[in-house]
Parts: C-alpha cells; structure tokens; sequence
C-alpha cells in the first residue's frame, strides 16, 4: 500500500469537515422523515374523530377517555379522589 496515494492522505480539518457534514445532513434527514410521519399521524387521528363525531360521539369525552387509558389505575382512583374533594368543598 502505497502511503502516498492521494486517497489515502488525510487533510486534516477538512475530511472531518467532510464526515461530520455528511452525519449531521443524516440526523436532519431523518428527523424530517419523522417530522412528516409526525404530521401523517396527526392527520389520520383527526380524520378518525371527525367520522367518531359525524356518527354522533362526543369526541371532547373521547379524547379524556384516551388519556385516562394511558394513566395507572392508581393514579385515575387519587385524581378521582381529589377531584370529588374539592367538589365537596366547593359545595358541588
């Protein structure tokens, strides 16, 4: 292998410039490609509450409902709990 074969030369600053331009475009790329996935999802769930509504759903309760199923049933019964004591304080 011959030492001096350009290809093989390193310019330093520059082939880092070079590799380092290369990744960062990668990390931007991707992060469009998700950005536009991002957007695709956001999309196809208002077109599922929009048909939810137009069959008459209250579509306001469904999404409570959503975020109550992502919560710990444990965390639903204290909120539950707090909820109704400061109902109770409030004379409701």
């Amino acid at each position: 292998m011959d030492i001096s074969d350009p290809a093989l030369e390193d310019d330093g600053p520059r082939d880092i410039q070079r590799v380092a331009a290369a990744e960062l475009r990668q990390f931007i790329e991707r992060f469009e490609r998700l950005e536009a996935e991002k957007k695709d999802i956001a999309d196809q769930q208002k077109e599922v509450m929009a048909e939810a509504k137009g069959r008459g759903y209250d579509t306001k309760v469904m999404r409570k409902l959503i975020a109550l199923r992502k919560k710990d049933p444990q965390e639903i019964s204290e909120e539950e709990a707090i909820l109704e004591l400061y109902k109770e304080a409030l004379g409701m």
